[in-house]
């Protein structure tokens, strides 16, 4: 991409740049909008969400040879993500100034993109008026709607014959290397946190393996389709993000709990993880709220605030709650002592 720009290399920077491509975002406090503070505050949670109990990580923190070669491995992979999520963005500020710098490859990609929508609604090029149809579906995309198809493209159109294999080939590995991981983590959990709990505690290793397929399958098949429902969204990342951060966000509010109060018990616990997931329910189905009678019901919050604020209602609750608990039974105690002693 960067080679093949008209006017050279420069050119990428000189029309990112012209394009805010480049930018960290607004530092304004608006906490409704995307700004430079939302998404650091998303980072910060979202990552202690997935050193922290995500079992994709833990599983490999697992299956270090030692506690220092875990805690390595921890502060390898928090520093090694800045520098490889920029070039994530790179390439996608690169593509959007390949395309934008040559309008007569953006038309291609918008005719891509618009024989693939029409083939999903069935309507081919030996159907008639398939040229009207091809036009009219072309006019009504724009570059938000494409989004996610411009990299598909640039590698089947641009790139060379041999290279695109190799990048094919690559994805597929890093796309089976991650599935695989979350597909046996979550099949470990079902058999561990579940059967072995509520159904057979005395399984043998027989049963537990015959669980451990059966889970994988079914993780799959859901797995695939939560993939293929989220073929029609603008954006897969954001969508992911949102997602994550949905289910995540109880989960991480919890386990931060147990860690900075010793004195939260269960039922405590219970009670500030509802009122967490309260928070997370009522900022995630605001949306729907939008354009009816009950608008004002809605979160003024950007959604990339649900596990923060989900996350932070149960460390609050559960910490306030603790320590009131404990004030009880030291008035509780102090009383009765003044009451034997009088």
């Amino acid at each position: 991409i960067l080679f093949s720009m008209p006017a050279g290399p420069s050119q990428l920077f000189e029309v990112g740049t012209e394009y805010d491509k480049f930018s960290l975002g607004g530092f304004s406090t608006d906490l409704s909008t995307r700004t430079f503070w939302v998404v650091l505050i998303y980072g910060i949670v979202i990552n202690l969400q997935n050193f922290g109990i995500d079992q994709n990580y833990v599983q490999r923190y697992i299956a270090s040879k030692s506690r220092k070669e875990a805690v390595k491995s921890v502060w390898i992979g928090g520093l090694v993500y800045v520098p490889v999520s920029a070039v994530f963005f790179f390439i996608g500020t690169g593509l959007f100034v390949y395309y934008q710098t040559q309008p007569e490859l953006m038309d291609g990609l918008y005719e891509s993109v618009a024989v693939q929508q029409l083939a999903g609604e069935g309507i081919t090029a030996d159907s008639p008026d398939f040229q009207q149809h091809l036009m009219e579906t072309k006019q009504q995309l724009d570059q938000e709607g494409i989004g996610d198809e411009v990299f598909p493209h640039f590698i089947g159109a641009a790139l060379p014959t041999g290279i695109t294999g190799l990048l094919i080939a690559a994805i597929f590995a890093a796309a089976m290397s991650t599935v695989s991981t979350s597909l046996n983590s979550s099949a470990t959990l079902i058999m561990n946190d579940w059967y072995k709990r509520y159904i057979k505690p005395d399984a043998s290793e027989k049963n537990c393996m015959l669980v451990l397929y059966i889970a994988t399958i079914v993780w799959g098949l859901l797995g695939t389709m939560v993939a293929l429902l989220l073929i029609g969204t603008t954006g897969a990342l954001d969508a992911w993000w949102t997602l994550s951060g949905i289910f995540g966000g109880g989960i991480l509010g919890l386990f931060l709990l147990g860690l900075v109060s010793k004195r939260a018990n269960s039922p405590l616990a219970a009670i500030s993880v509802i009122l967490g997931l309260t928070i997370i329910c009522w900022m995630s189905l605001s949306p729907m709220l939008e354009g009816t009678d009950w608008e004002w019901l809605a979160s003024p919050f950007h959604r990339y605030l649900i596990p923060v604020f989900g996350t932070a209602t149960i460390m609050v609750a559960g910490f306030l709650l603790s320590r009131f608990r404990q004030k009880q039974k030291v008035v509780t105690v102090s009383d009765v002592v003044k009451t034997e002693n009088t």
